[in-house]
């Protein structure tokens, strides 16, 4: 087991900091939720911050010279550079997007449409959520690319030899996700970034599910692009992030106009803002770039090494845990210093919708469906899962009682 030096979590006195886990519910029981890789909960200091800028600032950002639109343009945008600061990223090179998946559509449209032709390639893996696969779908229809898809070892994870054959001569992008939603797996993305290089292509990371859960060093990677969203990384929702380089920022067009993002109009034709604003058309999302500016502070003050520690050894309880229950097949790697606290599991022949129903009586949440993974549901030969997934509010509690719900469940279904 990995350590730090520091003091491990302590989940039970973060729980006190978030209001969701402070309400009582009107039967007392406490709230046991393992839907984190879906959407986080939110601290009390992400929700104060949006709500002052509500009820102290509430002004629109960049255009007004008046004291209270400065000081909504400052707080607006403190939230860019502290979601840029976490990623070791430049801030001038970290675009504000509504979510992960209109960063990634952002550059299959200002970048896919314009540059790829007939006979192109776009390497994605068999686990990438749909938000990595469809953009790249829908471009390659319109341009003539090919859409290839490298598969995954039984264990779970990119099998990079694969990968490595798939690159070739005609690859224009290679896309993968840094930590998979449904098997937990973590992919070598560094390594992944320098075989894509070596052939010329360009990179895109989906890092939605590491940076809420660690260290994630943009800079390091060497990705052309990476993007995440606030909301599963204890933000509010409506606010996410393209990370690019700036040399590719610069050289690409615009895919949305309007306001904002202009540097002069005329009747002969427009010219753009520099970036990051050329991409940030119209009013943005201030409120919500606030409160993702509080919750890189919170995850910053627990210190992204503990987060991660806190991770692994939730992780590392859970499958131990899981692994009671008879019939229970868990998805993805077992070793925790290979996968994150989002563990996709099967049980016996109870369909996944139903367990998550049961679950939710004994005041466990969890997820069930295919995840926005239908091509890796094929690659494992379901239809769907039921997925439970950590943060840093999760305690040993919450587990053991995953455990005993699941458990409970066999017998109640008779399996």
């Amino acid at each position: 087991m990995t350590t730090t030096g520091s003091p491990a979590l302590d989940a039970r006195a973060i729980r006190a900091e978030f209001p969701m886990f402070v309400a009582q519910r009107p039967d007392g029981r406490p709230v046991h939720y393992l839907d984190s890789a879906a959407t986080s909960q939110k601290p009390q200091v992400v929700l104060d911050a949006m709500n002052a800028y509500y009820c102290e600032t509430n002004a629109n950002v960049h255009r007004g010279v008046y004291e209270m639109a400065a000081e909504a343009t400052d707080r607006f945008e403190s939230g860019r550079t502290a979601a840029a600061r976490l990623i070791n990223h430049p801030r001038e090179a970290l675009v504000l997007t509504k979510n992960a998946t209109e960063a990634i559509n952002l550059v299959a449209w200002a970048w896919g449409v314009r540059e790829l032709r007939e006979g192109d390639e776009i390497v994605v893996t068999e686990m990438e959520h749909h938000s990595n696969i469809v953009p790249w779908q829908i471009v390659a229809a319109m341009t003539g690319a090919k859409v290839l898809f490298a598969p995954l070892t039984p264990q779970g994870e990119v099998e990079l030899d694969a990968l490595r054959a798939l690159i070739g001569p005609r690859t224009r992008m290679v896309a993968a996700v840094h930590v998979s939603n449904v098997l937990g797996t973590i992919n070598p993305v560094r390594e992944i970034v320098e075989m894509a290089h070596q052939a010329d292509a360009l990179t895109m990371i989906d890092a939605t599910q590491s940076v809420p859960h660690m260290p994630v060093d943009a800079t390091a990677i060497g990705s052309d692009f990476l993007v995440f969203t606030g909301h599963k990384m204890l933000g509010p929702t409506g606010i996410g992030a393209l990370a690019a380089t700036p040399e590719r920022l610069n050289a690409m067009e615009p895919f949305l106009g309007g306001g904002e993002m202009i540097s002069d109009v005329t009747t002969e034709g427009s010219t753009w803002a520099e970036i990051p604003w050329k991409f940030e058309a119209g009013t943005p999302p201030i409120a919500e770039a606030v409160g993702l500016g509080a919750a890189v502070e919170y995850l910053e003050a627990l210190g992204m090494d503990r987060v991660r520690e806190h991770e692994r050894a939730t992780a590392e309880m859970m499958i131990d845990a899981l692994g009671e229950v008879p019939g229970l097949t868990i998805l993805g790697p077992r070793d925790p210093d290979r996968r994150g606290a989002a563990v996709s599991f099967t049980l016996d022949a109870v369909h996944p919708h139903d367990i998550a129903q049961f679950l939710d009586s004994k005041g466990v949440c969890v997820r069930a469906g295919h995840h926005c993974a239908k091509p890796l549901m094929r690659v494992l030969g379901t239809q769907s899962t039921t997925r439970a997934s950590a943060h840093v509010y999760t305690t040993d509690e919450d587990i053991l009682a995953l455990r005993d719900a699941l458990i409970e469940c066999r017998t109640w279904f008779g399996v």
